[in-house]
């Protein structure tokens, strides 16, 4: 720990714990204004290290980064004593940042809390030794600890925390400084720039300057009745300072760490309470701020004026949580990689609505869409089926666009799906007139009918699930599809679509809002163009009910581990099996092996692994499955029982359980239909897959002892299709095992509510001594209309 003696005309380093600094730049012009106890300078706008940054994924370029730890973060939940696991995740993280190039520093409380649980314990030996010399019993009577004093436990308290954060910081190897200030010194110019001189001097050898107000010398605070006697001093000052000090060095960012989330239009706690993802100058006015933290004197309105002051300054701010680490996990590396936490200060107010805004949109929209006719709903549909033809010219000038931008980017295959064109536009069409006509019954639809007792009758009804989210790569063709399909069910639409469709997926939702508008309901389906990742919108879990992946299992495996608490439809893995027995069709092989692995390899419905009979080896058949891949140009890959049986064999495959999404193949031989059953539950992921066979028996096995979502007999594995199944299009193919499963249509989009519709009936009246009993009698259900 090395610790700094600053004089009016010199530096010394020397070896002790507690110092005393001050300086701010001379360069800041010399007008001072009060915020709290801490005169605050005004700063010119201009700066040489530039603006604020705009936008949340610009965080990781932050180089300067001051941490202000809150009272609240640091000491325990009985204020005697410091919370030693948080401090711990703390240093961690400033070390990991500060290992990886970054300039941080540290402006931290904790001196009296720790000082305080130092001066109990003496008290209590002290009195303790006392009574016994007293008393000469070695039995103590209940003793009372007197009221102690702020700043005598600052004073107490200051070199172990110091002691502290030296002994975590030196198992990262990084050095720590300690310097301390009180109010009086920012008044003395020749300090302030002392101050510049040392932390630069610091910053510069890589050492984290840790900056704490002396409170064992600056006046008392006013009484502060949460802490029973004991007033932790000047955490207001350790927001207006930390904001001080970031201005003055030019920081990047300002991270404040207190015990709430962040910013909320209201007090946190209340009922209607929102946590604000992005505060701008001038929107104090929606917000209510409530009481300050457990410990210390200052509240989120200190804060927001110190963070404003810091952001008009130049200096980006972030206010998050840092007192639940499995909550908030590690909050300020999070932070500064961009990722939504807390409340982050901007000056650029986006042109459009914010996420949250496009859910609660969504929300509302979708509510009305539900409440229209069914042949409102489809006319809505139709109409979006006849815009994407009579705007075909347009659409594709926009895909247009996507491409030439892609090229060179982007592999052939997923060129392939983001590519649009008129035979694609007219099957589009098509579905979304099939997804109309089979909406004419789907939200309301009774499912069960129960007569519970007289005049007590309850139905079971189909409605929406909600707000669906639908992140979808390369795929604009998706876009349309999916609305006509939450059109059809009457939920609201979140669309992420990725920025190499942006153009493409830009005016397919504008056609769709045009649809929309016929009958009112523009805002149900929202396209998000904000910065917002795919893990950010995965936590709106108030605003969203379904999340709906359609792209790599990479994508998919990503978003089902970073939504938390909202259910996710999709499947990690299209790894499609092809069983070829040994009653198989010479004839029909080929043509069903080169479909469902030539016809689209890119497909999560293609072909990826082809299951051989032993008994086939070596003949005509084994033949002319090879030369048909080869004619295709499919590479193969040997599975580890294929290649013992030949002597020059293809590249032996280096997992079963590989989606390769491109014309590759592997090859892998099972001794009967059970054995490959075997192979398809050990190494599948649960999707589609095929057996080839002319034997009814062997088929019928097949079918009904394969644990997928979709199992064929004799047909490609392409059918696996929502289109292909008649349902119009699909959102797409779950392998989850509840609510629905295999290509996802309109029926995977509803869920069902209860109506009980009775005349002032009680359930005192079905008790044992009452007047009525349950009847429960099944009653008729109203015709579907198939029409």
């Amino acid at each position: 720990m090395l610790a700094w003696l600053l004089d009016s005309d010199w530096l010394l380093p020397f070896d002790h714990r507690l110092i005393s600094w001050t300086d701010m730049h001379p360069s800041v012009i010399r007008h001072v204004r009060s915020w709290s106890n801490i005169p605050f300078i005004t700063v010119p706008l201009s700066r040489t290290h530039g603006k604020s940054f705009a936008h949340r994924g610009e965080l990781k370029h932050a180089k300067r980064i001051v941490v202000k730890l809150g009272s609240a973060v640091v000491t325990r939940g009985d204020e005697c004593g410091l919370a030693l696991g948080r401090l711990a995740s703390i240093v961690e993280q400033v070390s990991v940042l500060q290992n990886q190039g970054r300039e941080m520093m540290l402006v931290t409380s904790g001196a009296v809390a720790f000082g305080k649980q130092r001066l109990r314990h003496e008290i209590l030996l002290s009195q303790s030794v006392r009574q016994a010399l007293h008393s000469g019993q070695n039995q103590l009577k209940e003793m009372a600890i007197p009221v102690l004093e702020a700043r005598a436990c600052a004073a107490a308290g200051q070199s172990g925390l110091m002691a502290l954060y030296e002994a975590m910081f030196t198992q990262y190897s990084i050095c720590a400084a300690q310097i301390l200030v009180t109010n009086l010194d920012f008044h003395d110019e020749q300090k302030r720039r002392n101050l510049n001189g040392t932390l630069h001097e610091l910053l510069r050898m890589n050492i984290v300057p840790i900056v704490n107000t002396n409170d064992a010398v600056v006046p008392p605070a006013e009484p502060n009745s949460d802490l029973q006697g004991v007033n932790v001093i000047s955490v207001k000052d350790n927001d207006s300072l930390a904001a001080r000090l970031a201005v003055e060095m030019k920081t990047d960012l300002l991270i404040v760490l207190s015990d709430v989330e962040g910013l909320f239009d209201s007090p946190p706690g209340s009922d209607d309470a929102k946590l604000i993802d992005i505060f701008y100058p001038g929107d104090q006015q929606s917000v209510t701020f409530g009481t300050k933290s457990r410990v210390g004197m200052g509240g989120m309105e200190a804060k927001v004026k110190a963070a404003l002051w810091a952001l008009q300054g130049g200096t980006s701010v972030v206010i998050a949580n840092g007192t639940h680490p499995k909550v908030s996990g590690h909050v300020i590396t999070d932070i500064v990689e961009g990722k939504k936490v807390g409340t982050f200060f901007s000056e650029v107010k986006p042109a459009g609505p914010t996420v949250e805004q496009q859910g609660e949109m969504a929300r509302s929209g979708g509510r009305m869409l539900a409440t229209l006719e069914p042949e409102q709903r489809a006319e809505i549909i139709h109409h979006l089926a006849d815009l994407l033809t009579d705007q075909r010219d347009e659409i594709l000038l926009a895909n247009k666009k996507d491409l030439e931008e892609a090229e060179g980017r982007l592999a052939a295959p997923l060129l392939k799906r983001l590519s649009l064109s008129t035979s694609k536009l007219n099957s589009l069409a098509i579905g979304l007139r099939q997804i109309a006509a089979s909406s004419q019954d789907s939200v309301g639809r009774v499912l069960r009918r129960t007569r519970i007792a007289k005049n007590l009758e309850l139905e079971q009804v189909t409605v929406p699930i909600g707000v669906l989210l639908v992140i979808f790569e390369s795929r604009p063709d998706c876009l349309p599809q999916v609305a006509a399909l939450a059109i059809a069910s009457g939920n609201g639409l979140l669309l992420k679509g990725g920025k190499e469709a942006a153009h493409s997926n830009r005016i397919l939702h504008l056609l769709t809002q045009e649809a929309l508008s016929i009958h009112g309901v523009k805002e149900a389906v929202q396209l998000v163009n904000t910065r917002e990742e795919v893990e950010d919108l995965c936590r709106l879990d108030k605003m969203i009910d379904l999340i709906i992946p359609r792209g790599s299992s990479q994508l998919v495996r990503d978003i089902q581990k970073a939504a938390k608490g909202i259910p996710v439809m999709g499947h990690s893995e299209g790894i499609c099996h092809m069983y070829v027995d040994s009653e198989a069709s010479v004839d029909k092989v080929t043509r069903l092996v080169r479909d469902s692995k030539c016809e689209y390899p890119a497909a999560c419905n293609a072909l990826e692994t082809l299951l051989i009979h032993r008994d086939l080896l070596r003949t005509p058949l084994f033949d002319q499955i090879i030369d048909m891949l080869r004619v295709e140009q499919v590479k193969i890959h040997a599975g580890p029982k294929f290649a013992s049986y030949l002597t020059f064999s293809p590249s032996e495959v280096k997992s079963l359980r590989t989606e390769y999404g491109d014309l590759e193949l592997c090859i892998e031989v099972v001794d009967n239909v059970q054995d490959a059953i075997d192979h398809i539950h050990k190494y599948g992921s649960s999707h589609t897959d095929v057996i080839v066979t002319e034997n009814e028996n062997t088929a019928e096995f097949f079918l009904q002892h394969v644990d997928s979502a979709c199992v064929f007999w004799n047909a490609s594995t392409r059918f696996s299709d929502g289109y292909r199944f008649g349902l119009g299009a699909e959102v797409g193919i779950s392998t989850s095992r509840i609510h629905a499963r295999g290509p996802v249509g309109l029926e995977g989009l509803l869920t069902t509510k209860w109506l009980l519709r009775g005349k002032d009936h009680v359930v005192s009246d079905f008790s044992e001594h009452g007047s009525l009993k349950y009847l429960h009698e099944n009653l008729p259900v109203p015709q579907r209309n198939t029409n």
